[in-house]
């Protein structure tokens, strides 16, 4: 049997995949009621959407389309190995500097328009450093393995 059609994945290019799956099954999970609490009080933006994945974690309808488009974005650039560093390096600093802004803002002015809480900030804490970390981490040992393949 010819496995010559096979697709093979680097390590990032399958953490690449992985994270970005996880961003378009939470996109979704915001959009449905009862993983979603107070899915009634949705609103496009803003911080009056009370709202809560999983009843910890604000969502508006906003919030839920970019873990989508995250998620999109993922599956797009895990197509190479190049890409997906660049998606969990990039993406991991995009959700760094959110956990920041969440920290910064104050949680009841309509600078918090996503909305972020206070679970959304550490999360976005872990998701940034986690990403970052898999980015360089997987990144790497693609690179070196490329170069040391003849």
């Amino acid at each position: 049997m010819s496995t010559s059609g096979a697709i093979t994945r680097t390590p990032v290019q399958s953490a690449a995949l992985a994270v970005s799956i996880v961003f378009a099954l939470v996109g979704i999970a915001g959009f449905i009621p009862g993983l979603t609490t107070d899915y009634d009080t949705m609103q496009f933006a803003g911080h009056e959407s009370q709202a809560q994945l999983l009843g910890v974690f604000n969502v508006s309808i906003l919030h839920n389309l970019v873990h989508l488009a995250f998620g999109v974005v993922g599956f797009l650039m895990a197509r190479t190995a190049a890409g997906a560093t660049t998606y969990l390096v990039g993406g991991g600093v995009v959700y760094l500097v959110l956990w920041l802004y969440g920290l910064l803002i104050d949680h009841d002015s309509g600078a918090n328009f996503v909305p972020v809480n206070t679970a959304d900030n550490w999360l976005h804490l872990g998701l940034g450093l986690g990403m970052v970390a898999l980015g360089f981490s997987l990144g790497r040992s693609s690179r070196v393995g490329r170069r040391g393949a003849v």
